[in-house]
């Protein structure tokens, strides 16, 4: 164990998020890590204030991956993340998600003969159209240790032929972020009051999966929707970089400003974002993991997409595919405005840590 040497490697909020607890637990059980950031998505300074809010030390690597075409992306990873691995020479990388620099991580460790830990293996969206699809699929193929946070991703695993004994059903370690992070929001973020807004009298939005927001037909129907919802509810919409790079591009920022009761605010840190979540009356999204939260907080979900890959939330009764047009939208709005918030989250108990940190140990 003292010898044991580990990478972990994550590139955008989400992966921020959810590796956060496991880099607890490492540095509570003193073992060594060296933490890599791609910085595919943002640049580290965007992302300082959740490496602030979770209380992760800075990176020890900063690769700035950026933007680009997802050839472009997997290529600089590969060839960046390969000297970091040659340098320290881990025993052990781990990865979290579906991004492209996950896979071009999982694919340059192979290749070395480092073993790779896949956190939150076996989500399938079954829709190869999207490329987290293929990453997720084909870094699952070629990890090491899976881990699963549902027996229904594990599932998915065993079914495509791989081997159970590199499987293992943890729970999902965004659980361990929510309850270790939930009242240190309530307690601690002003946002509420910043936004003049209070509890259950707002819903929150987010927006930005490329089928979403880089097709101008799609987003278009999508914002008249709002339009439409914004004449009976409030709505705070943190307006991600991508989505309002394309609003701009498509000629629809004038009137998306025009919506009333349309808060557009810029995007916020994980505290503040956290406290939005807990107090909104309803979630519309198309990001997978605030399908999560949304579902481990108790506010009922409509997900933007006509597919998800954490279908769980559907079966449980916390979320509703609504796709991307105005009728299903509102009509999934209020389906689940009159849900009753009794469901139970089946992604574990908030130990997903240390129980991914056992089976390493092991």
């Amino acid at each position: 164990m003292k010898n044991l040497k580990i990478d972990v490697v994550l590139g955008t909020r989400p992966e921020i998020i959810k590796l956060s607890p496991v880099l607890s637990e490492l540095k509570r059980r003193k073992i060594r890590y060296h933490l890599v950031h791609t910085g595919q998505h943002y640049s580290f300074k965007m992302d300082r204030i959740f490496f602030k809010d979770l209380r992760i030390p800075d990176p020890n690597y900063l690769l700035g991956i950026g933007p680009g075409t997802h050839g472009e992306q997997t290529g600089k990873t590969l060839i960046k993340i390969e000297k970091a691995f040659l340098k320290e020479k881990p025993d052990i990388v781990l990865v979290e998600g579906d991004t492209n620099s996950v896979f071009a991580t999982a694919l340059a460790a192979v290749k070395l003969g480092i073993k790779v830990g896949h956190i939150e293996a076996g989500l399938r969206s079954f829709d190869r159209k999207m490329p987290e699809e293929i990453n997720r699929v084909l870094t699952d193929h070629i990890s090491d240790y899976l881990f699963a946070p549902t027996t229904m991703s594990k599932e998915n695993l065993l079914r495509e032929g791989i081997d159970k004994k590199k499987v293992f059903v943890t729970g999902n370690t965004i659980v361990d972020a929510t309850l270790k992070n939930i009242k240190v929001a309530e307690k601690k973020s002003k946002i509420l009051s910043r936004l003049s807004i209070s509890k259950d009298n707002y819903f929150l939005l987010t927006l930005h999966r490329a089928e979403n927001v880089d097709n101008k037909e799609r987003l278009k129907e999508i914002i008249l929707t709002i339009k439409e919802l914004c004449k009976k509810y409030l709505i705070v919409f943190p307006a991600h970089p991508r989505t309002t790079k394309r609003l701009r591009e498509f000629n629809l920022s004038k009137d998306v400003k025009k919506i009333k009761n349309l808060k557009i605010i810029e995007p916020v840190g994980y505290l503040d974002f956290l406290k939005l979540e807990v107090n909104a009356s309803l979630i519309l999204t198309d990001s997978g993991g605030i399908q999560e939260e949304a579902c481990i907080l108790n506010v009922p979900c409509v997900t933007l997409r006509e597919n998800t890959e954490r279908p769980e939330t559907i079966t449980i009764g916390s979320n509703i595919i609504a796709g991307w047009k105005k009728e299903t939208i509102t009509t999934g709005v209020h389906k689940m405005l009159k849900k009753k918030r009794r469901w139970k989250h089946p992604f574990g108990i908030g130990n997903s840590a240390k129980k991914i940190v056992d089976i390493l140990l092991r």
